[in-house]
């Protein structure tokens, strides 16, 4: 889907979602990597990655990835694109990157950055006349609560 979605963003002047589908190929190899990757446990085995909590030293890093690539973003696409909507473009770009990130570290708060950044592209998209794209990320929201749920359930 982001290899399909490169000519829907690019053709709606929605440069940083253009950005953010390259982002999402190569995230998705290296979360692939991650998760096929096998760790060593306290007691010397092999384990696979597993569900857990986002650590608490991990969301100060997190949040100013976050706001950094937001203002980068933003900056750029304000001085140099013609997009008419380059902070709501680099605000949800920004916290795709944060939940890839996480989602490929089996980071259970993962789902609730994704239904952020989807709700946040759900009113984007409706904006920017993608009706249909808006609807498939008001699906991936609801999707992301039934996710998280089920992956608080498998953790415990």
């Amino acid at each position: 889907m982001p290899a399909i979605y490169l000519f829907v963003y690019y053709d709606a002047g929605l440069y940083a979602d253009f950005g953010i589908s390259v982002y999402y190929i190569l995230a998705s190899v290296y979360g692939l990597f991650c998760w096929l990757r096998r760790n060593n446990s306290d007691d010397g085995a092999e384990a696979d990655l597993k569900i857990s909590v986002t650590p608490k030293a991990v969301y100060l890093p997190l949040v100013a990835t976050f706001l950094g690539v937001f203002v980068v973003i933003g900056y750029i696409l304000s001085r140099f694109t013609d997009s008419n909507v380059p902070w709501a473009d680099a605000f949800t770009t920004a916290l795709s990157i944060v939940a890839m990130w996480m989602l490929a570290r089996k980071y259970v708060e993962q789902w609730l950055v994704w239904i952020a950044a989807d709700v946040a592209c759900t009113v984007l998209y409706v904006y920017k006349d993608l009706g249909f794209t808006g609807g498939l990320y008001m699906l991936y929201a609801v999707i992301a609560v039934f996710g998280y749920r089920k992956w608080r359930r498998l953790m415990n």
